[in-house]
Order: structure tokens, then sequence, then C-alpha cells
């Protein structure tokens, strides 16, 4: 498959992720009358249900990363060519930020805007790092076929039991923080969340060669 389609497939992904995880916390904010606790639930719900969507049908075209560090693990294990590697990140910063823009457009809110929403301390950061080390272990663990449901159910999962709601993407940050909105992230925070991430991700790839190591060295 041509890589022109490769990275459209990542950039349309990575925007369709982002305008629903955007998208849906305002329209939970708008009907939640307040109640933090249902916002989350309907933020993570249909983030679900789009991450679920959106592997299944994009998988096939572009291995469905719409995540930095995903493209960056598959990289060091050889899986996505190198030359690859760039034109993936850049069209996932593009397609984050057009998400942001169309979920606000598609709410009649200001479509440019920047978050103001504080979300820092070592115990955000370190939940980033227990988000993606996380994400990068069932990605990589995933049975053939059974990656799109596992994924989606992690991340689900992670939006409750992590302090930082699992952004657990360098992208997904990039794009939260042009939203002042429930999802939005505070530009001066988003550096340390992604370092935390590009952490997490190491260590999730740690772990995953380590209890796999034997498997790996039969013949």
């Amino acid at each position: 498959m041509s890589h022109w389609r490769k990275c459209l497939s990542e950039m349309l992904g990575t925007a369709a992720l982002l305008c629903a995880v955007i998208g849906s916390g305002i329209m939970a904010e708008q009907l939640s009358g307040g109640n933090a606790a249902i916002a989350l639930l309907a933020n993570t719900l249909a983030t679900v249900f789009a991450l679920y969507v959106l592997i299944e049908t994009l998988g096939p075209l572009s291995g469905a990363h719409f995540n930095p560090v995903v493209s960056m693990v598959l990289v060091i294990r050889k899986e996505l060519p190198f030359e690859l590697f760039f034109a993936y990140v850049m069209c996932q910063l593009m397609g984050a930020a057009l998400g942001a823009w169309l979920a606000h457009a598609m709410f009649d809110l200001d479509i440019f805007q920047w978050s103001s929403k504080v979300r820092t301390g070592p115990s955000q950061w370190l939940a980033e790092v227990v988000a993606t080390g996380g994400l990068i272990f069932v990605i990589l663990s995933s049975p053939l076929g059974k990656a799109s449901w596992l994924v989606a159910s992690y991340i689900g999962a992670a939006y409750w039991f992590t302090a930082s709601t699992s952004f657990a993407n360098p992208a997904a940050a990039f794009g939260r923080m042009l939203s002042h909105s429930f999802a939005g992230i505070s530009p001066a925070d988003v550096p340390a969340f992604v370092l935390a991430q590009i952490v997490g991700a190491i260590l999730g790839l740690w772990l995953y060669e380590l209890m796999n190591s034997d498997r790996q060295q039969k013949p």
C-alpha cells in the first residue's frame, strides 16, 4: 500500500479519535448538570466505542496507531519502517488538531482556543507512565484479531483507574491542549505528560519483552 494512504489513515483516524474525545466531553459537560462522574462516564464510553471502530476500520490500512509512542515502539521493534515514523507522527499531530477544531465547530464554539485546565504533579505523571506502559503491553500482547476490543477496553478502564484519565498518547495531549473544554489540558502541562508517556512506552515494551523472552528465543 502506498505511503500516502497509510499517512492519510493515521491523520483521519487521529482526527476522528480526538473529535470523539473532545466532542463527547463537551456534550457530557453540557448535559451532566455539573456531575463530573456522569460526564467522565459519558466521555469514557464515547472514547471506547470510537476507538474500537477506528481500529477495526483503519487498522488494515495503517495499523491504526493514532499515537506517536505506539509508532515509536513499532519502529524499535522494526515493525514500522523508520522512514515512515516522522510522516506518521506529523499526520497524527495534524489529525489531533483537526479533530479538536471539528469538535468545536460542531458545538458552535470558537474553533481556535487554548485549554487552561491544569493537569500536573507527580501523581499525574506517574499515572501517564502507568497508562502508557499498560497500553503498549496490551497492544503487543493482543492475539491476532483481538487488538481492537482489548485496546478499547483497556483505555476505557484506564480512564477510571489513573489519576490523569489516561491520555497515554502525545497526539491526544497535543489535540486536547487546543480545547478549553472538559477534556482539555493546559499547554504548559503537555511536555511533562509527553515525557511520562515516552517513559511509559519504553517500560511497557521492556515488560513485554521480559515476559515473552523465552518465546522469542525459540526457533
